[in-house]
């Protein structure tokens, strides 16, 4: 306590000792081991074609499964587009196995597996908007009248 005024007329003192303190805190705070245990791979097959056709599957010795295969689609055309079906599967913290099964194509990724989301059934007054929507003419049609698209041919 005595050193107190000493601390009041030197400020620069006072910035010392609480930038001593903060390192002394950091200092002794736990420090964090990184996870140092390597995984195994028990199980890997890599195989690829020059044609772009290829497949992998691989197990590792936590639990981890996972395969592919994939394929070019209309080779060589506007169209051309890679397609991929596949699937992994782990233990997840809460110790329940996780399992998704997977599509990527020229309609975009789909997963599927029983703990991810689905959306609600599209109720059927929509369905039926909706059906009834796509029998209406395209409102793409070049701006042009064209009898024979509305029902009426012509009258």
């Amino acid at each position: 306590m005595r050193n107190l005024p000493l601390l009041r007329k030197h400020p620069k003192n006072l910035h010392l000792v609480v930038l001593s303190a903060l390192v002394a805190v950091a200092l002794a705070a736990p420090q964090q081991q990184p996870y140092t245990t390597p995984i195994p791979i028990i199980r890997l097959q890599n195989d690829a074609s020059p044609d772009g056709t290829y497949q992998f599957s691989y197990e590792t010795g936590n639990g981890i499964v996972a395969q592919e295969q994939g394929q070019l689609k209309n080779v060589g055309t506007q169209d051309e587009a890679n397609s991929v079906v596949g699937s992994f599967s782990y233990t997840g913290p809460d110790s329940v196995q996780y399992s998704v099964q997977y599509t990527a194509d020229d309609n975009g990724f789909l997963a599927q597996g029983a703990h991810l989301p689905t959306p609600p059934p599209i109720p059927a007054e929509l369905a039926k908007a909706l059906e009834a929507a796509a029998r209406l003419p395209d409102p793409n049609d070049g701006g042009q009248y064209q009898p024979n698209l509305y029902g009426n041919n012509g009258r």
